[in-house]
């Protein structure tokens, strides 16, 4: 059962890291779309929209994850219910961790790769979302 915890949580985690970089990639693109349309019409506070845009889209590449990661105990039965498991796919994957919801001993190191997972991924958004303010207001800068 090890091996194929292992295995799992593996493919899992390749998985979330190719959904979060096409969807930041494609995130980048709407962005870049975008900034001429919020420029001419919102003239001064253009920025605004971008950032929540980069937030909300980031934020939504996560819940995508979320449920991936649920949809997997669900299917396997290491949880009741979709909002047990929406729950525990949740607290683990933003490392929270309450420990009101746990999973049967054969199933426990796959959620300590999604929590991982969900550190690292909130890594990158972390970035993504710095890397966009930066570009947005390095001209105030000058």
């Amino acid at each position: 059962m090890f091996v194929y915890e292992l295995l799992i949580g593996t493919v899992l985690i390749c998985v979330t890291v190719v959904i979060h970089a096409v969807a930041l990639d494609r995130l980048k693109g709407l962005l870049d779309l975008s900034e001429n349309i919020f420029r001419l019409r919102l003239r001064h506070s253009w920025k605004v929209p971008m950032l929540i845009l980069a937030v909300l889209g980031a934020f939504c590449s996560h819940i995508v994850q979320i449920w991936l990661w649920a949809a997997f105990y669900l299917s396997v039965d290491a949880l009741p219910d979709l909002e047990e498991a929406l729950y525990f796919s949740t607290t683990t994957f933003t490392t929270v961790g309450f420990g009101d919801v746990v999973l049967d001993h054969k199933w426990r190191l796959v959620s300590s790769f999604q929590a991982a997972n969900g550190f690292i991924l909130f890594g990158w958004s972390t970035a993504f979302i710095f890397e966009v303010m930066s570009k947005l207001y390095e001209s105030d800068s000058r």
